[in-house]
């Protein structure tokens, strides 16, 4: 499969600030809204994006960085 991901810096070197910026959407919330904030969030980001194959890439890559399935209850 072709990478449809862009690999850029599109924060045009603030990566930081973004970072910090979504850090701070999340405090004093709950675990559950802070749940709620993320599922809301990836749906937005996901309508802009607007392409099925992009969204299914970074789906995966999300998907892997999270290491094997079941590897925290292997550990448990």
């Amino acid at each position: 499969m072709s990478a449809l991901l862009n690999r850029e810096d599109g924060f045009a070197g603030q990566a930081d600030a973004v970072y910090e910026s979504l850090i701070r959407a999340h405090h004093a919330l709950s675990d559950e809204d802070s749940a709620a904030l993320n599922a809301r969030l990836v749906l937005i980001l996901a309508h802009e994006i607007g392409d099925p194959a992009v969204l299914a890439e970074a789906i995966a890559l999300a998907r892997r960085s999270l290491g094997p399935v079941g590897a925290d209850a292997a550990h448990a």
